[in-house]
């Protein structure tokens, strides 16, 4: 399970993959049906709990690529969305971070989902690589949300601009170290092997631009339900959380 020999390729939509897609959503639906009770009882908890289990996929992750000597800059650097959301999401939930909020919510939430949904993965269940991917996206839903049903935390109109923005200039730098190694973080240099939205937007590099247009619309679609709520981004009235 550890080693870095493929015995058996992930294939999209395989049972092992819906199942897992199910757990996910399971652990989504029982955070909304605990949140009022979580939210009454040491919320800081949960945020540590997330953050702990977050930073330990990605040690573990990158003993992984050492160990079996895989360990590549043009590879394995933390450059993919996904990854920057990674530690984003621990620092957010270590601090209460509203600044952080404002970017993982959208970054985290609109990043997993497509990974999730069209996932880049060479090893099938139950390699250890096909359990930390899985495990890390999920963590990453996780925490967005938490910071919303149990923290309060809301997104404003700005918010969807600003993870945008910030996205762009995420990307930018990736770009350059793209140019640098001959790497391929963020699809920014060509599209990947596997089935992707990618494959709608046009070919390179103009589905970069396509991407700009889809993230932008996506973040917005996730602030609509806070915009349809008449909230606008205020948080409820409550102490800190120690």
């Amino acid at each position: 399970m550890f080693d870095s020999d493929i015995t058996e390729r992930f294939v999209a939509y395989s049972p092992a993959h819906l199942i897992s897609l199910g757990l996910i959503f399971a652990a989504v639906l029982l955070l909304f049906a605990f949140r009022g009770p979580l939210a009454r009882r040491r919320p800081a908890s949960g945020r540590y709990a997330l953050a702990g289990l977050l930073a330990a996929c990605e040690i573990l992750l990158n003993v992984w690529y050492v160990s079996n000597g895989v360990f590549r800059p043009e590879a394995t650097l933390p450059l993919e969305l996904c990854s920057i959301s990674l530690y984003l999401s621990v620092i957010m939930l270590l601090l209460r971070s509203r600044l952080l909020f404002q970017i993982v919510y959208f970054t985290a939430i609109g990043g997993a989902l497509q990974a999730l949904a069209t996932p880049v993965l060479g090893y099938a269940f139950p390699h250890f690589r096909f359990l930390e991917f899985f495990a890390a996206h999920g963590l990453l839903l996780l925490a967005a949300l938490y910071m919303v049903w149990v923290e309060g935390f809301r997104p404003t109109l700005r918010s969807p601009f600003i993870a945008w923005g910030a996205v762009n200039a995420i990307a930018a730098f990736v770009f350059a170290v793209n140019r640098l190694t001959g790497a391929n973080y963020m699809f920014l240099a060509r599209k990947p092997p596997s089935s992707s939205l990618l494959d709608y937007l046009g070919p390179y590099p103009w589905y970069i631009l396509s991407l700009e247009a889809v993230a932008l619309l996506l973040f917005l679609l996730l602030y609509l339900p806070f915009a349809r709520s008449g909230r606008r981004g205020r948080e409820p009235a409550r102490a800190p959380s120690p």
